[in-house]
Formats: C-alpha cells, sequence, structure tokens
C-alpha cells in the first residue's frame, strides 16, 4: 500500500538520524494491528429491523383494499355501462343487495311524491322519462331456460305493489343486478297501476295498436303551472280554422293505451265519448277519471276538443298511483295528455279557450260557495179587461237587476231567474224622450206596435222623461257615505272597487257640496264629519285608510248614518246617505223585515238613501233591494269601475238629485180594443188601484234627466191567444164598451209629489189605437222590446212562444241606434255571450 511506504521511508530516516529510537514502547505491536486492519477487507451485512416484514405486509393489504373499493366504484355508476362476463367478486347476497336497494329507492319516492301533494295546485307532467333498465348478471354464460331472457336481451322486473321485487326461487341464480342504461321497453301486456303512450300511437302510425310505453311509476317534474301558455276549453266557443279539430282524440286512442275504455256516443251529435279506465266503475258510483292536460286539471269536453296530432303523450294512472298525487279528485283514475310545441296561431287559440275555461271554472267555484239571496216572485199574468181594466203601479229607476246579470253571463254562471227583474233591465238604458214642457217634471210617451215574441199580440210601451236640471242650478249636497267594512267585504271586487268608485263620486262634487263617512262593522263609526268637498285629498285620505274585518252591524251604520245626515240637513237641499255595501248584514237588525222597517222610519225624515252593491258569493240582492224601495231611494250593482263610472259619473245627477217623488202610474184599457193585458216586469212594485190617489203610499223617485219605460203586452180584441186566462160571467159588471170611446186604446195617468212637498199632482194622456207594421217601430221600441225578450228568456217564461235567443240578437242589433256610449253594443254582445253558454 501507498500509505505503508511513506510509513517505512519516513521510520528509516529517522533511524538513520538519530542514534536512540523515538518510538514509544510497544508501538510495534500498534502497528501491526493497524496494517491488519488496512489489509483486511470486511463484508458487512444489513441488520433488517424485525418490524419491516410486517409494514410491508400491511402496506399491501391497504393498497389492494383501495384498489378493490375504487374499481367496486367505477363500476356501480350509471352513467357507465359496463358489460360483465364470469365476473368474480366478493361473497355478498346480491338479492339483498338488490331489495334493500329497491325498498329505499320506493321509500324516497314516496317521500318525494308526499312532499308533491302537500302543495296546493296541480302537479306538472311535462316530460316522460325514460325508465331505467336492468340487466341480471348470471353465473353462467347464458341465463337459465326458465326466465325467459335471450342471450343479449335487456329485462326489466317489475316490483309488487308494495314496490318490492318477487321472492321466487330464481333468486338464488341471480349474483349481481347491475343497470346497463336508459331507454324506453315495450310490452305485449300491461296491468300496472300506470301506462303511457307516445305521440306516433295516438295519431295511428304505431304498428300495434295493442302495445303500448311501459312506464313503471309517473315521473313528476317540476314546473310553476300558473305559466303554460295554453289550456283547452269547453267545445262550445268558436276558434278560427287554425285550430279546429280535424279528428276525434277519443277514438284515436281506442285501443291504444293499456286500462282506457272508450264507448262511442250514441245519442247527441257531437257530443264527447265516454272515457273511463277499467277496474274503476265497479268501485264508483261516478267513473269520470279527472284529466290533466298540460299540468292543468281539466275536463272531457277539454279533451275532445283537442287535436290528435298536437298530442306529446298520454299516461293513464290508476289505484295508488293516482290517489297519492292527487288524493281523491284522482280515485277514478287520472288521463295526463301532454301537448307538443305548438304553433303560435295554436297557443292564441288555447289561450283563448283558457281564459273561457278559467272564468267557467271560477264561477264553478263560486256556485258551490253561492249564498246569495234574490227574493223569489211570480210574473205578472194576463188579465181579462172586462173583468179589471185598471192597473197600477210605482215607477221604478233602479239598474241592478242588469248589472248583476252581466256579472253572471261573463263569469260563465247560471243567471239566477229571481235575478231577473225586467224593468230594472229595461231602464239600465237611456231611451230618446223629448223635455216636458209647461214647467211639469217629466214628458209621457207611448208607442203602440207588435210584439215580437207573442204573433197576433201587441205592446205598448210608456216612457217617462225626466226634466234635465244644470249642474250649477242644482241645490247643495249633503252626503253621508255608509261604508260597510266588515270581513265579508275583503275581496278585491268589494273594499278596493267601492273606494274607486266613492271617488269618481267625488269629482262630481262642487266645493259647496259636503261630505261625511260613517263605517260598520262589528259596531259603528264616524270616521270622517261632514266635510267640504273642496278638501277633497282629506275624504280621499279617510276613504284610503278603510280596511274590512269583522261582523256586519248594518242595522246600526244606518242608524248613525241617517243621524249625522240629520244633524247636518240642508233646507231645499239634497240630503242623501249612501250606502255601499254586499248586504250580508249579520248584526242588530238584519232580516228584510227589521231593515224594512227602519228605512221606512228614517224616510220621513226627508232624506233619500242610495244603495250600492258590490262583490259575489254572497252577496244579498233582496236586502239591498228592500232598502232602495221602502228608503225613498234607488240602487245599482257595481260590478266594475266601468258601472262605477256610469252610475256616479255620467249619470250622477239623475241617481243623486230626485225632482218628483212618489211617482205612479195607472193606466185603463179600454174593453173594445183589449182583450187581454200584462204588465212586463214591476213585479214587486204594483200597487192597489185605490193606492193611486192615496198620498200615504209610498212610490218611486224620478231624478234630473233620467227616463223611465214599461212595457204592457196586450192582446187585442179580435186575437184568440192560448195565453188568455179563463173567462168568468159575472152578473153585475158591464161587459160593454162605451162607443164614445172608440179611437182610445187606453187612457194614461200619473200623480207625483216634489221632493219636498206632501201633496200629489196628475197628469193624464191618452193613448190611440194605431194599427202599425212593426218595420215602422222607432228604435227605442225595438231596443225595449229586445230586452223585455231576453229578460223573458232568462225568467224562461210560461207566457211567451218564442224563445229564440238569435231573433233577440237581431231585434237589438236592429234598434242599436246611435248609441252613442255603446251600453247597447255590450248587450248585444252579453246575448251573444249567453247563446255560447248554451251550446
Amino acid at each position: 500500500m501507498e500509505n505503508n511506504h511513506d510509513i517505512d521511508k519516513k521510520f528509516n530516516e529517522a533511524s538513520q538520524s538519530l542514534e536512540e529510537p523515538a518510538t514509544f514502547p510497544g508501538f510495534d505491536k500498534v502497528w501491526a494491528t493497524i496494517e491488519e486492519k488496512l489489509d483486511k477487507k470486511v463484508d458487512k451485512k444489513r441488520i433488517i429491523p424485525i418490524w419491516f416484514p410486517y409494514g410491508i405486509a400491511a402496506s399491501l393489504i391497504i393498497g389492494l383494499g383501495a384498489f378493490y373499493f375504487i374499481n367496486k366504484n367505477n363500476i356501480s355508476e350509471i352513467n357507465k355501462p359496463a358489460v360483465a362476463h364470469n365476473t368474480v367478486s366478493l361473497k355478498v347476497n346480491s338479492v339483498v343487495q338488490t331489495i334493500d336497494s329497491t325498498v329505499k329507492s320506493n321509500l324516497e319516492k314516496e317521500i318525494h311524491a308526499q312532499k308533491k301533494i302537500q302543495k296546493p295546485e296541480v302537479l306538472v307532467y311535462n316530460n316522460v322519462f325514460p325508465v331505467p333498465t336492468i340487466s341480471p348478471i348470471y353465473h353462467n354464460e347464458m341465463p337459465p331456460p326458465s326466465s325467459n331472457v335471450a342471450k343479449g336481451d335487456v329485462v326489466y322486473r317489475e316490483p309488487d305493489h308494495d314496490g318490492i321485487l318477487d321472492r321466487d326461487d330464481k333468486e338464488t341464480k341471480i349474483e349481481e343486478v347491475v343497470v346497463t342504461g336508459y331507454r324506453a321497453v315495450k310490452k305485449q301486456s300491461y296491468t300496472s297501476s300506470a301506462s303511457s303512450i307516445k305521440s306516433t300511437e295516438v295519431v295511428g302510425n304505431s304498428p300495434s295498436s295493442s302495445q303500448g310505453y311501459v312506464n313503471s311509476s309517473p315521473i313528476i317534474a317540476m314546473g310553476d303551472y300558473t305559466k303554460m301558455p295554453y289550456q283547452n276549453s269547453s267545445p262550445n266557443y268558436n276558434i278560427r280554422n287554425e285550430f279546429k279539430q280535424n279528428n276525434n282524440i277519443s277514438q284515436a286512442l281506442v285501443g291504444k293505451i293499456s286500462g282506457l275504455q272508450i264507448a262511442p256516443n250514441l245519442g247527441t251529435p257531437g257530443s264527447s265519448d265516454k272515457i273511463m279506465i277499467r277496474g274503476i266503475a265497479s268501485l264508483n258510483n261516478s267513473s269520470n277519471p279527472l284529466y290533466v292536460i298540460n299540468g292543468k286539471v281539466s275536463d272531457s269536453k277539454a279533451l275532445s276538443n283537442l287535436n290528435p296530432n298536437t298530442i306529446e303523450s298520454v299516461t293513464v294512472l290508476k289505484d295508488a298511483s293516482a290517489t297519492a298525487m292527487y288524493g281523491i279528485r284522482g280515485g277514478n283514475g287520472v288521463i295526463v295528455i301532454t301537448t307538443k310545441k305548438l304553433s303560435r296561431k295554436e297557443k292564441k287559440a288555447f289561450e283563448r279557450l283558457q281564459k273561457v275555461q278559467d272564468s267557467i271554472n271560477v264561477s264553478k267555484q263560486i256556485q258551490k260557495q253561492n249564498t246569495e239571496e234574490y227574493d223569489a216572485f211570480v210574473e205578472n199574468p194576463f188579465e181579462l179587461t172586462k173583468n179589471q181594466s185598471v192597473s197600477t203601479f210605482s215607477i221604478d229607476v233602479d239598474k241592478a237587476a242588469y248589472s248583476n246579470i252581466r256579472r253572471m253571463i261573463n263569469n260563465g254562471e247560471h243567471v239566477n231567474k229571481n235575478a231577473v227583474r225586467i224593468e230594472e233591465m229595461i231602464n239600465y238604458f237611456k231611451y230618446n224622450y223629448p223635455q216636458p214642457k209647461n214647467n211639469e217634471p217629466f214628458s209621457i210617451n207611448t208607442e203602440y206596435n207588435d210584439s215580437p215574441w207573442n204573433p197576433k199580440h201587441k205592446l205598448l210601451k210608456i216612457g217617462l222623461q225626466g226634466k234635465e236640471i244644470p249642474m250649477n242650478k242644482l241645490p247643495n249636497s249633503n252626503f253621508v257615505f255608509l261604508i260597510d267594512v266588515s270581513g265579508s267585504m275583503n275581496e278585491q271586487n268589494k273594499l278596493p272597487l267601492l273606494k274607486s268608485s266613492f271617488k269618481v263620486l267625488l269629482d262630481q262634487l262642487r266645493p259647496t257640496d259636503k261630505v261625511g263617512i260613517v263605517v260598520y262593522a262589528g259596531s259603528a263609526g264616524m270616521v270622517l264629519p261632514p266635510t267640504s268637498a273642496k278638501e277633497k285629498n282629506k275624504i280621499i285620505e279617510a276613504l284610503d285608510k278603510l280596511q274590512a274585518g269583522g261582523s256586519t252591524a248594518g242595522g246600526e251604520g244606518i242608524e248613525l248614518a241617517y243621524k249625522l245626515a240629520q244633524e247636518n240637513f240642508i233646507k231645499n237641499g239634497n240630503n242623501r246617505v249612501i250606502i255601499a255595501t254586499d248586504g250580508d248584514f249579520n248584526v242588530g237588525a238584519s232580516s228584510t223585515g227589521d231593515l224594512q222597517t227602519l228605512v221606512e222610519e228614517k224616510r220621513k225624515s226627508g232624506v233619500f238613501l242610495t244603495c250600492l252593491g258590490f262583490g259575489m258569493g254572497n252577496f244579498k240582492d233582496n236586502r239591498m233591494e228592500t232598502l232602495a224601495n221602502k228608503g225613498n231611494g234607488n240602487y245599482a250593482y257595481i260590478d266594475n269601475l266601468q258601472e262605477a263610472n256610469k252610475f256616479l259619473g255620467k249619470e250622477f245627477a239623475g241617481n243623486m238629485y230626485a225632482i218628483a217623488k212618489d211617482v205612479k202610474i195607472q193606466i185603463e184599457f179600454n174593453p173594445k180594443y183589449v182583450k187581454s193585458y200584462r204588465l212586463i216586469g214591476y213585479e214587486n212594485r204594483k200597487l192597489k188601484n185605490e193606492d193611486f190617489t192615496n198620498d200615504k203610499i209610498d212610490a218611486g223617485e224620478l231624478g234630473s234627466g233620467h227616463t223611465v219605460t214599461a212595457l204592457y203586452e196586450v192582446i187585442p180584441n179580435d186575437v184568440n191567444s192560448e195565453f188568455l186566462p179563463k173567462e168568468n160571467d159575472l152578473k153585475y159588471t158591464k161587459n160593454t164598451s162605451d162607443e164614445n170611446f172608440s179611437d182610445e186604446l187606453a187612457t194614461v195617468k200619473f200623480r207625483y209629489k216634489k221632493p219636498d212637498g206632501d201633496t200629489s199632482s196628475e197628469i193624464i194622456q191618452v193613448v190611440k189605437n194605431t194599427n202599425e207594421s212593426f218595420s215602422s217601430s222607432t228604435d227605442d221600441f225595438k231596443f225595449a222590446s229586445s230586452v223585455a225578450w231576453f229578460g223573458l228568456v232568462l225568467r224562461n217564461s210560461d207566457l211567451i212562444k218564442n224563445k229564440d235567443v238569435n231573433e233577440i240578437e237581431k231585434l237589438a242589433k236592429k234598434g242599436r241606434g246611435k248609441d252613442e256610449d255603446g251600453y247597447r253594443a255590450e248587450f248585444v254582445r252579453l246575448v251573444e255571450s249567453y247563446k255560447a253558454l248554451k251550446k
């Protein structure tokens, strides 16, 4: 070694230069040991700790476990199909796994469905999703022969009625169940509680009418049903040609969907076929299923109006599937129809249909909860002239019946015959009568011509025209608004409309007029003391603060309102209480008799009364009419702001300023020309003949510029009519007519008082017998006749032969005249709407 030679050299040099050695004793021994260490190669062994093999084993186990679980997760992902052949896996009871998974899935669906049921409205079926197909994996290459599974096929096993797979002996042959994808599956027969078909089968493109697409359970798609752009309605309404039905949808479904039974209607042409779900009829008295079209509950008429080409899918639900989602409404099964994306024209057609259907549905709901009250009455009969030649009645300027009937028809409701007071319908419209002369409060106008509803009968029209007084010459007004703020007024068409209506009235007042406000609910109170109309903002502020709530002490409110009006009474002025309510009084004086007694006492104070009715569903027409008739007043029904503007705006003076009170009419017919007669309407206004000259008997009021019209139907003496009453032979009654009155048909008498007077005055006018043709009659005669005719049809009168609504419409159009405000045109549209309802 190199180091050893250097050391030897140094030691030799040292030994030569020094006489004595420089080493320490025993050096040689130490050096020998060093050399031995340097020259000897030693093999070093690595010593492995005793724990190291166990660590390696643990790491391998952890790694294999992680690999196992990662691999298992990849296999279980539905979105990544995997086909397994002779798969070897850990020993796991796959049947138990499948059953547990199915139970869990069914529980989650049930909870999800129950949450949807709690929502108040209809579930929306936007689409029918495909069902997962399930492939059983067997130990062997091929499935067992008894399983009816062909190689390569995918089979879906249906759950039991309890949602759990059948537990039969075949379970033991299944190793695993793997979901391999989504697709629709067809079956030859189907008996489950839900089934559906696609659009191609509805229109007849399916190769087999007996097959249907299977949907194991209905899939609920969340959605806002209020945003659906269309819904079917009754087929009774005319729709433009772009959406008329070309095929019969019910017949298109015959034999196409399992569980649906369709019986053709062999009765009235155009009627809907009878549709029911098999297995339902034997369980219920009614077998009509629930129809859901594009997420909205509808009916069989809506279904029959669908064009089969617009159908996307039809699903039939029954048993638990139906009741779980629709409750008791689905007891007879549910038919869910989804339509395709419609064209713009089709959408517009459906939107029009939906508006009509929605109004019909609203009206049906109202009728179910309808507590409206109307006094029943019998229409006036024909009287034999030779036995009773005189007829007496009080005039009536109320207009509530027409606007109330208009509301019913526009809402698609059934018209209550007792709500039809024909005189109020006629007097809703103005007629072209001349202004009075010689300082008389009104002019008298008569017209005699043919009756349009009974051949050979005649009509006598009697019209009064009140004197029109300029606004600047009208007396100062003392108005007290009596407003119902009870809980029943808490609806949009009640208190809010009432406030808007009174604001229209305020616009007509002058600074010299005064307004006070009294309200009543559980009790009555004054909200605003009599205030000058020039402080309009203060009055409006008081109105805007009103809120509805509590019971209805109407009698107490009337007492307080009259008291306030009397305390601020204007002599020779216009003192009036204006009550606005739905008439639903339930505290204190609330019955019709009690209210009549109350207002009869209050009218002696010289304070007039105007009644404004609001709302629907619980409207008490009988009480409102009683208040107006017995309280020196008038009565109107406000169904919208347009009506408020008419009654309280355009016709303010006539409705709020009386120029004559206790106006009575008496007519005596000449038996020579009149065999029989009857008064059209005014059933609640008839008076005894002796009451005509009795100034203590109350009668109607006539306002500034008001018109009043009455119609008598006459059977001429030379006509034999089926409506003639039976004659009685009278011993002492004169049955012959006096020849001195040969040209007189009748004599008309009028009595009236001044607004502040107690004694009546009389006016007499003679009506001449004429034989004019109907074509020569005035527009007013034709229009008034058409309105009366319509009222008789609405009441289903037994005293008319012709009830053709088309003829009424034609006559109304002929008598429409100038119609500057469009009210007569509105009547024509109302008749058209009524025709549609009756189809």
